[in-house]
């Protein structure tokens, strides 16, 4: 686990570090208060990543498609 904000974080490094929080706490091997403290960073790591996959799924749902379905280029995202 890091000391790094998990706002600065991508999806990738996110989700590691979740995967880290989760076995950690598996484990049964650490402290309440380290618990707690996990529980609080790993609900952090979990929200950026929904928030990164949302990201993701904006700009997905921005791609334009031929009449053949082959992607064209992007549409503003208001819909324009």
């Amino acid at each position: 686990m890091t000391d790094r904000p998990v706002t600065e974080m991508s999806f990738e490094e996110a989700i590691a570090e979740l995967e880290q929080v989760v076995n950690q706490l598996d484990s049964g091997d650490v402290s309440l208060d380290d618990s707690i403290r996990l529980y609080e960073r790993g609900a952090a790591l979990k929200a950026r990543c929904e928030t990164k996959l949302k990201e993701a799924e904006a700009k997905v749902e921005q791609i334009t498609l031929d009449a053949q379905g082959n992607p064209t280029g992007t549409r503003p995202a208001d819909g324009s």
